[in-house]
């Protein structure tokens, strides 16, 4: 069974790949607004990476959306 913070770094990733898609942005062209390499966006949408604040505001930005727009995916992680 997957750990809890696991499955929130992966519902997080899938919450910044809608999020680009939506925005019609290639890993490089966010990269280049938020000044995160693409690699490391790659890996945060695989949920290989927890990030933090800072690059969460960075990739908010790059988006044009507010942070919370990131954390708003389906992850009960109070469930035990």
């Amino acid at each position: 069974m997957m750990n809890r913070k696991k499955e929130s770094l992966i519902q997080f990733g899938k919450r910044l790949s809608h999020l680009r898609k939506a925005k019609k942005l290639s890993f490089r062209k966010l990269s280049v607004l938020c000044d995160v390499d693409y690699s490391d966006i790659k890996k945060i949408e695989k949920g290989d990476v927890n990030i933090t604040i800072a690059t969460l505001m960075d990739l908010a930005t790059g988006l044009g959306v507010h942070p919370k727009e990131l954390l708003n995916f389906n992850d009960d992680f109070l469930k035990e």
